[in-house]
């Protein structure tokens, strides 16, 4: 288990992420909003991506004592064809590094996953970025076709 970071590493870690984000809003064209909860005293980031076959989400980086954990929700609870969507989801996640397919609130559909935090650089939030905007993009309209079958026919 990773032990956990001291308030000084946390600070390193927490300005590390902010100039990652300030630069990605800056020159990603994807990026289109980062915004820092300010209100729970957490360091948590919500940074608003653009794509082509799910128009808009949301990446949350949540920075913890071990851990920077990230997630994004995918698509909410299918209307139907639950087992279909939820074997092709688990068969994905063995393809997947660094996140997985997870069931959340109100059982959606999320990819979370999480870095150690001394493995948190540059080059590892680029990697979770571009992983996360590639699994949506590519994922989001085949789930949303097996779990809204109803809504793609007729």
């Amino acid at each position: 288990m990773a032990q956990p970071s001291s308030s000084a590493e946390l600070e390193a870690l927490d300005a590390r992420i902010d100039a990652w984000l300030a630069m990605q809003l800056e020159d990603n064209p994807v990026v289109v909003a980062v915004e820092r909860d300010t209100e729970s005293g957490d360091r948590r980031w919500f940074v608003r991506v653009h794509g082509e076959q799910k128009e808009v989400f949301t990446i949350w980086f949540h920075l913890r004592q071990r851990t920077l954990h990230y997630e994004t929700y995918m698509m909410p609870a299918p209307e139907e064809n639950h087992a279909a969507l939820y074997e092709q989801l688990l068969r994905r996640n063995t393809k997947l590094y660094g996140a997985a397919f997870a069931i959340g609130v109100e059982d959606a559909i999320f990819l979370v996953g999480q870095l150690d935090n001394t493995a948190v650089t540059e080059d590892e939030l680029d990697r979770v970025l571009g992983s996360l905007y590639q699994w949506v993009e590519q994922f989001f309209r085949p789930a949303m076709r097996i779990g809204y079958a109803g809504r793609f026919t007729g």
